[in-house]
């Protein structure tokens, strides 16, 4: 079930977390502008649309949470699950309880090929409890059967303060191709960008406007419309460590420009995924 993100659900989880929230997650909010890890002197943060020269071809759509700069998010995006999804500071924020998996998913139709990116952060404030997953994925769009997750393609997996971000793509009935980058520093409020090229006879994997993983096999692809989702996963029956994750923007572009690199990379390593339904 779906409801607009300025709800917060539900009354017992955020009471759970709202006093831990409004000490520790205000004044980081309203700290000066962040930047990327790897942009230095930039204006901005590298990423891979501008690297391989996506940026001014073939934009279908972008969101960079700016307008308005706190409150409710507009209807394109629907939340499910314990926690707060809202519109913070510019940016959309997804903050976790000590239970329950919340995630975000943009509706529309969504492209069965094409090229997204985002730029986000992720923070742990509790302790002693299971860590949350940090989960950026594609997923069917417009009420297609999910299959339990069996036809999803992460742009990342983490759980925060680690230091190896997986990627993935599967399809029925349970195959799972899987890889991950590791020597990251995903701690507190460090920023990256990921990115996803799906064509028709691969997809290639982009972790801080470099390309991590291609992979070409022939029953990689689930041939179906895919949309984004944000997800705050937790362990079952577990108390979580609450937390939170922001994506500074989204984007999604077509195939139409050409990349200015080469996209060879390292292959993913094929496997079951044993949750599909």
């Amino acid at each position: 079930m779906t409801s607009p993100l300025s709800a917060v659900r539900p009354r017992r989880a955020a009471a759970l977390a709202g006093a831990v929230l409004a000490t520790v997650l205000s004044p980081v909010l309203t700290s000066a502008p962040a930047q990327a890890d790897h942009a230095g002197a930039e204006p901005g943060p590298i990423n891979a649309a501008s690297t391989f020269g996506w940026w001014n071809r073939g934009i279908l759509w972008r969101e960079e949470f700016e307008a308005p700069y706190t409150g409710a998010m507009g209807p394109q995006w629907s939340a499910a699950g314990p926690g707060q999804v809202w519109h913070q500071n510019g940016m959309l924020t997804l903050n976790a309880t000590s239970e329950g998996t919340v995630s975000a998913t943009l509706a529309g139709p969504g492209d069965e090929v094409g090229r997204w990116e985002t730029r986000l952060r992720s923070r742990q404030y509790g302790r002693g409890g299971a860590r949350y997953r940090v989960l950026t994925e594609l997923v069917p769009a417009a009420g297609a059967e999910e299959n339990c997750g069996g036809r999803n393609i992460a742009l990342e997996s983490y759980t925060p303060n680690g230091q190896a971000a997986t990627v993935y793509a599967r399809t029925l009935p349970d195959i799972a191709y899987k890889a991950a980058k590791p020597g990251m520093d995903l701690g507190r409020d460090r920023w990256h960008t990921y990115a996803v090229e799906v064509t028709r006879d691969r997809v290639s994997w982009f972790i801080d406007a470099h390309v991590v993983f291609t992979e070409r096999r022939d029953d990689l692809l689930s041939g179906v419309p895919l949309t984004v989702r944000f997800t705050m996963e937790a362990k079952p029956d577990r108390v979580m460590n609450v937390s939170r994750m922001q994506m500074d923007w989204v984007r999604h572009w077509s195939l139409e420009a050409p990349n200015l690199h080469p996209v060879d990379a390292s292959p993913t390593r094929a496997g079951v995924y044993n949750q599909a339904c």
